[in-house]
């Protein structure tokens, strides 16, 4: 998808608005800088170019931040599933490579490009560690979880390291319960949240939108609600991005 095909979806999703602007009385020049950043982010934790594209945004962010240290920036997670028609318990990943895509030497082709950009970027995807390929529903109602408690993106960072470096099963909702006590959130909240259905229906809803707007794939990165980007570009790309949205307040 285009950036300029990205930005037409962003304007149809109504959730992802741009932040209030607390600076009428400014100057143009002064109130892009004073203006807060809102960055809505659709990922799912199953996609190794999502962790990809959140490395790329932090590199950008920090560029961002170096020039305008007090820049106030506001990341916020929302759902996309890669495989909505996994059943709850997941499958086996040799099933699953077999299914996507005829198998794990022709997955390990299409997974040698994943690597070597990962690297470049500090991840050391484990792609062989990975034994079972998880529904993730679950994990996107943790994560709407933690985000209203401001731990958002540290779930989401765990639930990426935990699956690709380590391989660990995070459609468990044990493992979920524990990735969530390892941000420092309630290990009980968790487990009662998961055991429960609450906010299942927001994911669902948020879900839709997104397919309604036309986004495919992913990572999609929306900027103050007014520009996007489809996919994990480089740190130059997002910050265009960043600079359009922030320009056309």
């Amino acid at each position: 998808m285009t950036t300029q095909n990205a930005t037409r979806c962003a304007g149809k999703l109504a959730g992802y608005s741009p932040p209030l602007d607390p600076v009428a009385n400014l100057s143009p020049d002064d109130a892009v800088a004073a203006r807060p950043l809102a960055i809505d982010v659709v990922s799912d934790v199953v996609c190794p170019w999502c962790y990809i594209g959140k490395r790329k945004l932090e590199q950008a962010l920090s560029e961002l931040r170096s020039r305008e240290p007090q820049l106030e920036v506001a990341v916020r997670w929302h759902p996309f599933q890669l495989n909505p028609d996994l059943p709850a318990a997941g499958m086996p990943r040799a099933a699953y490579l077999e299914a996507k895509f005829g198998g794990k030497a022709r997955a390990g082709e299409i997974y040698a490009r994943v690597r070597a950009v990962g690297a470049e970027v500090g991840i050391a995807f484990d792609f062989d560690r990975i034994t079972q390929q998880p529904n993730t529903f679950d994990a996107h109602r943790l994560i709407a979880w933690a985000q209203q408690r401001g731990a958002g993106d540290a779930l989401v960072e765990t639930l990426f390291r935990r699956y690709f470096l380590e391989g660990r099963f995070i459609g468990d909702r044990g493992e979920l319960a524990a990735a969530a006590a390892a941000c420092d959130l309630p290990e009980a909240g968790a487990r009662e949240l998961l055991a429960s259905d609450a906010l299942r229906a927001e994911i669902e809803a948020e879900s839709r939108e997104a397919q309604e707007a036309g986004i495919g794939g992913v990572p999609f990165f929306i900027f103050n609600g007014r520009t996007a980007v489809s996919g994990a570009h480089d740190p130059a790309t997002l910050l265009e991005a960043i600079a359009a949205a922030r320009s056309a307040q």
